[in-house]
């Protein structure tokens, strides 16, 4: 695969070994990317701030009578181009300033899908596996309940997220449509196709993922047609793209999940492992040689999709890795450090804010179906979703070429440059 030209040092000076936030991390790509626009630096600096967090007490009554108090947070980033969308999740490392992050983080994808939305995040600290299904209603439930007056289908739209699914948004728009009188679909996205759901929904974060590595592959000359690649995380994510590369006729030679991962050089028949949700312990139990989730990660392969969490490829083990390109499915994957070391060693990372964007790029479809109260097929939800990230893929591959910068950069100038003209055209109230 061709190398890519050495880009600016990204990150230089950052202390390789400290922990680094999804916030010190969006703050630093924001101020990175401003310096390739010319743009108001007010503007700028009102970015780096969330419009609005909410922080929430949620009294949960457990199966057996007690009642445990949880934390809770809905981080609003922006809303210049649209209504508030993101995830919300429930897990033991949920805060504040990681949901601000994140939220950050959603503003930019939607705003490099170019869709009339801005960027939020939620989340709960607690370990969804050790709620009871009633539990996990509950919670649910009484979440919505403390959340109704900053969400809603023109102004904060929640979708499911790590430990969240879609019965959690049928929960969730169910109690928020018994406060509201009336049911309301289009308060959250996510939902079974049912009751207002889009089809395709939960497999396009992973269907974008594939995209985005077969138009990356191509740009370096390396058809996806036999081109090696190892998948990090094997849930709705890192599944769904593998068996859609395997599909075009990739060799995924190795994926994992929490449990470890499984390796064959020859190619895994991804299309008979289950995936993490469907099938926990799947992965390890399948045929191929046992390795550890880093052993993976510092594979010789032509593609490197982490797909799990993020801060997975660090300042300590970056100079490990050997592929030849990186494509990040989770969110944040690749600490800023580590994006610096790969750089210097000319191994391309494509990002998050584009390569997971089918997820949000989705949403927003459903979101228009429920709010014209229209079903889509899956077959126009996937020719739809193709033709948008056809669209973003181009718009990054411009800026990309055209100033000399890294993946990211080129596509956080591609999204900055959206929200600050339009924050620029809607003006600063007095």
């Amino acid at each position: 695969m061709a190398s890519e030209s050495t880009r600016s040092g990204e990150g230089a000076g950052t202390d390789r070994s400290a922990p680094v936030s999804a916030l010190e991390t969006a703050r630093r790509q924001l101020e990175h990317a401003a310096a390739e626009l010319d743009l108001d630096p007010n503007v700028v600096e009102r970015l780096k701030h969330p419009a609005r967090v909410q922080r929430v007490s949620i009294p949960l009554e457990r199966d057996d009578g007690t009642v445990e108090v949880l934390e809770g947070y809905r981080a609003q980033h922006d809303d210049v181009r649209g209504p508030f969308k993101g995830g919300i999740r429930f897990h033991p490392d949920v805060s504040e300033a990681e949901c601000i992050g994140l939220a950050m983080w959603m503003t930019w994808k939607t705003a490099v899908m170019d869709l009339p939305l801005g960027g939020a995040k939620g989340g709960v600290v607690v370990n969804p596996k050790d709620l009871s299904e009633n539990e996990r209603e509950r919670l649910t439930r009484r979440f919505a309940e403390e959340l109704r007056d900053i969400v809603g289908p023109n102004t904060d739209v929640p979708a499911p997220d790590m430990g969240t699914d879609p019965q959690t948004m049928a929960w969730f728009m169910d109690a928020y449509s018994v406060q509201q009188g009336e049911t309301t679909p289009g308060v959250v996205t996510g939902k079974p196709p049912e009751i207002g759901g889009s089809y395709g929904r939960e497999e396009a974060p992973g269907y974008s993922v594939a995209i985005v590595v077969r138009e990356a592959c191509k740009y370096y000359d390396r058809p996806v047609e036999g081109a090696t690649i190892a998948v990090q995380g094997f849930g709705s994510v890192g599944a769904n793209a593998a068996r859609l590369l395997e599909s075009w006729g990739a060799d995924i030679v190795a994926v994992s999940d929490v449990n470890g991962a499984a390796y064959d050089p020859e190619g895994l028949a991804v299309q008979e492992i289950p995936a993490h949700d469907e099938t926990p312990e799947a992965v390890t139990d399948s045929d191929g040689d046992a390795i550890t989730n880093e052993e993976l990660l510092e594979l010789d392969v032509d593609v490197l999709t982490p797909c799990a969490v993020g801060n997975a490829i660090t300042g300590a083990n970056a100079s490990d890795i050997q592929a030849d390109l990186v494509v990040e499915g989770a969110n944040g994957p690749v600490t800023f450090a580590a994006e610096s070391i790969l750089q210097q060693r000319r191994i391309p990372v494509v990002p998050d804010i584009l390569a997971n964007a089918g997820g949000v790029t989705v949403s927003y479809f459903e979101w228009l179906q429920d709010i014209n109260r229209r079903k889509w097929s899956r077959e126009r939800v996937n020719e739809e979703l193709e033709a948008e990230m056809m669209a973003a893929w181009e718009s990054i591959r411009d800026e990309y070429e055209r100033r000399d910068v890294s993946w990211r950069t080129a596509a956080y100038i591609v999204a900055l440059s959206r929200v600050a003209r339009a924050h620029e055209l809607r003006g600063l109230w007095p």
